[in-house]
């Protein structure tokens, strides 16, 4: 199974500190947000890894070149010329690297202890979801989960919010010009959730947003403080 990580946004809500940097190339405890990922993804046994790239997008091979010094195979999906093409757009982009089968996707602007285990999707499943407890900034929540299966959350209702982690299959993405077309991904999870195509679990761990400065140095001081304890 290969995995995707989702790396060519601006970076808005983190300047000035993404004014020349993308996101996931900024560092916590002195290694960058990609870093994380990559370690955590070869510590679970993935070694075929596609990242996408637009704003600064140059930086991101040049600080991680082929992978190789991680035991990895890194392939990289340009947006540069056409800008950021948002998540189903970027996804759909680099299916042709990603390939025929299930494939694993992670936003390279999280922090997280999930284990990335190589989840295998129902036959009439396009989706598979990580779902984790509703943080601050989105207090109402995302989908429903209940027995294994995720449903949009209906007006009024609280639900659980999605972790940016989720195994897709390319069948999902089959609308979406692959040459080069601005696309969300919730559309389409929706549209796939009332055919009864997406399940998913609760992840009780260790997850975190880093969509400001200040949680960017909220996790950095927590990190540290594990380390030293």
């Amino acid at each position: 199974m290969k995995a995707m990580i989702l790396a060519a946004g601006h970076g808005t809500r983190m300047r000035p500190l993404t004014n020349h940097l993308p996101k996931p190339l900024l560092k916590v405890y002195d290694k960058s947000l990609l870093v994380w990922h990559l370690e955590r993804l070869k510590h679970a046994g993935f070694t075929d890894i596609v990242i996408n790239i637009s704003w600064c997008g140059h930086k991101i091979p040049e600080a991680l070149g082929s992978g190789s010094q991680w035991g990895l195979n890194i392939q990289y999906s340009d947006e540069q010329d056409s800008g950021a093409l948002e998540t189903a757009g970027g996804i759909a982009k680099a299916l042709p690297l990603l390939g025929s089968e299930p494939f694993l996707v992670t936003n390279g602007d999280v922090w997280c202890e999930y284990n990335y285990p190589k989840q295998s999707l129902a036959e009439n499943d396009l989706a598979h979801l990580v779902l984790i407890k509703n943080p601050e900034h989105n207090l109402s929540g995302d989908f429903c989960l209940e027995k294994g299966r995720i449903t949009d959350r209906k007006e009024n209702q609280v639900g659980i919010t999605f972790s940016g982690i989720g195994y897709y299959r390319p069948e999902l993405f089959k609308n979406i010009n692959p040459a080069g077309e601005k696309a969300a991904l919730a559309p389409l999870l929706r549209a796939a959730m009332e055919k009864g195509q997406v399940s998913g679990e609760y992840y009780h761990g260790i997850w975190h947003d880093i969509g400001t400065p200040k949680r960017l140095e909220s996790l950095d001081q927590m990190l540290r403080a594990s380390a030293s304890s």
